[in-house]
């Protein structure tokens, strides 16, 4: 099955768990497409779709916004499953789905939203992003849990054999 694997990523964390659901899929059969949400200009050939956002004030990133709301329609006839990176900290915070969450489910049909912790490396952000982080105390640090990672992409690989999903292969 070819697979889209998408995640819109400000600082390279959210993409590197991208990556790690690209190479399960891989190592499970399938033929994962790894690209940036902006590179996306059609689904024709794909089966099926992972699509992910970091998550900055409990939202997703405009261009995963963006790839869900343009490809909807196609995406709507697909397994899709999306997942949001950003809670840090142990225990991650903040804890829920992001804002953003059940609107893109329910606007692309998706079978799962999983929200992963992140990760926060100061040096790789803006004056900006620096300021908000230390007045809200945000602790620096990688969260990402990759066995979690690694299971749910897994579980997407067991479900998306051309029995699971009615295509024909």
């Amino acid at each position: 099955m070819r697979v889209l694997v998408s995640a819109a990523s400000r600082h390279g964390a959210t993409a590197e768990i991208a990556a790690v659901i690209a190479a399960t899929l891989r190592e499970a059969g399938h033929t994962p497409v790894v690209l940036a949400p902006a590179a996306v200009t059609g689904l024709d050939g794909f089966d099926a779709a992972v699509i992910g956002s970091g998550i900055y004030a409990g939202h997703w990133l405009s261009s995963a916004k963006d790839l869900l709301n343009d490809h909807r329609e196609a995406l709507a006839l697909m397994p899709v499953w999306l997942f949001s990176s950003g809670p840090i900290g142990d225990p991650p915070k903040p804890v829920g789905d992001p804002v953003d969450a059940e609107p893109l489910v329910r606007l692309v049909g998706a079978r799962e939203h999983r929200v992963f912790a992140g990760e926060l490396v100061r040096s790789r952000l803006g004056l900006a992003e620096r300021t908000i982080t230390a007045v809200v105390r945000a602790p620096e640090g990688d969260y990402r849990d990759w066995a979690a990672i690694e299971a749910w992409s897994q579980e997407i690989a067991a479900a998306i054999t051309p029995a699971a999903t009615g295509t024909r292969r």
